[in-house]
């Protein structure tokens, strides 16, 4: 087992390497200025479609399984979770203040990452056999580059669908295990069980009910931390200041060691900045395109400037929330990392409440991305072997919830960490290879506007 850890230790450090680096912010600004930092510059655009996609626009309802405001609310099911609460928390404690304004640039490139990505999910999906508008990268790889490059379609979909049970089952499973055991003494089998059961309940209903669940809970539990890391920073507001100093400083500086930190040079603020906003917002992995594929639309561009949403929202949002209150606090300088970190940063500005509402949050977060990667699996494997393994597939991810919750997850954390890499790597390449069709589709609809 040691050598086999050490054996995936060496790839996970090749694959989220400089190579990683380089493809996702390469190809991420590639596709900003051959978009012309559209993403940017049409926010508000994307606002507004936003807000008219709650219901199918006329003529669209049988275009898609699901309303554009649901495809977004589940994909954001999907990557508001862990990520936003223990990944930016492990980011700075590995790579300082300066970590959380490489999450900034990442987000800012991402946007036209996940724009593209939609709009190539929703213009190269097809319908299955239930009538089921299917898509996503294995899908654009197939019908768009063609049938020889359909080898790296399957590439991603092999790894989407084992990285599922890691990064959105079972590690989501034990951190909600976790804290709520820390904070209110539940016994981890019992949470693993009571999650299963009612992500079992959610998953019979298929894409329709995971779309309304995630409608419904995603803008809650979103409002509710933010009310709640809005709180905190008024509470510190005199700090915030120097905290935003800390943050812009030492993105170019090496850190210095304190307290309980160790130290951090500016690649370890870059290198694990990235790999920390990739993890939390998911632009280049893939995966949110699965989900918008499903959108009742016939208008890619439209689906794509509601998709790009999702990595604002996600990261410079929700995460900067996270990120601030770490370092006002000046918690981060004491040697904790990952959920602790956060609860402690918002115990020390609402002692007794503040780590209470972190495991809470994190319980819902993960709750909601359990649902969302059950999805992105289900669609891998049906592309894989047919739609008649959706349903095994579904019990299989049912049973791993329990034993996530309680067994200890250092491996998995890690093969999770290593397989996210390498379904990026086929995406990324898709992406560049088809970046003509984005930039084409995309001037042809606002030419018409």
């Amino acid at each position: 087992m040691s050598s086999l850890t050490h054996a995936i230790e060496a790839i996970n450090g090749v694959v989220w390497g400089p190579m990683m680096l380089v493809l996702i912010l390469g190809v991420g600004l590639f596709l900003s200025i051959g978009l012309k930092l559209m993403p940017i510059l049409r926010i508000g655009t994307g606002f507004r479609l936003l807000w008219g996609g709650r219901s199918a626009a006329e003529g669209d309802e049988t275009r898609g399984e699901i309303p554009p405001f649901q495809a977004l609310m589940t994909a954001m099911s999907a990557t508001v979770g862990t990520g936003n609460i223990a990944g930016v928390a492990t980011a700075i404690f590995l790579g300082g203040p300066g970590a959380l304004f490489w999450m900034w640039i990442t987000a800012l490139i991402g946007m036209a990452t996940k724009y593209s990505e939609a709009v190539l999910a929703v213009r190269y999906r097809e319908t299955d056999a239930k009538g089921q508008h299917v898509g996503g990268p294995m899908y654009y790889i197939k019908n768009g580059l063609g049938k020889k490059w359909t080898w790296l379609g399957v590439l991603f979909a092999v790894f989407g669908a084992c990285a599922g049970f890691g990064i959105g089952n079972t590690v989501q499973a034990n951190s909600v295990a976790d804290v709520l055991h820390a904070n209110f003494g539940v016994p981890v089998l019992a949470t693993g069980i009571v999650i299963a059961v009612l992500v079992g309940a959610v998953l019979i209903g298929g894409i329709k009910r995971i779309g309304q669940v995630a409608g419904a809970l995603v803008p809650f539990m979103a409002i509710s931390y933010l009310v709640a890391g809005l709180v905190v920073l008024g509470i510190n507001s005199h700090l915030l200041p120097q905290a935003l100093d800390l943050i812009l400083t030492h993105a170019f500086s090496p850190i210095a060691a304190q307290g309980g930190f160790a130290g951090a040079a500016v690649w370890a603020a870059l290198r694990f900045g990235v790999a920390r906003g990739v993890f939390s917002n998911e632009a280049g992995l893939g995966s949110a395109p699965i989900a918008h594929a499903a959108a009742q639309t016939h208008d890619p561009v439209r689906q794509g400037m509601i998709a790009m949403l999702g990595t604002f929202l996600d990261t410079l949002v929700i995460c900067t929330i996270t990120g601030l209150v770490i370092v006002s606090s000046g918690a981060w300088t004491g040697g904790e990392s990952g959920a602790a970190l956060t609860s402690q940063a918002f115990a020390t500005a609402l002692p007794g409440l503040g780590n209470y509402l972190v495991a809470i949050a994190l319980a819902i977060f993960a709750f909601t991305t359990i649902i969302g990667w059950s999805f992105y699996g289900e669609r891998c494997v049906e592309f894989l072997f047919g739609i008649q393994a959706v349903t095994p597939y579904r019990i299989l991810w049912v049973i791993a919830i329990p034993l996530g919750a309680s067994l200890h997850l250092d491996f998995v954390w890690l093969v999770a960490d290593t397989l996210n890499a390498m379904m990026a790597i086929p995406n990324l390449i898709a992406l560049a290879l088809l970046s003509p069709v984005v930039f084409k589709l995309t001037r042809e609809y606002f030419n018409r506007q």
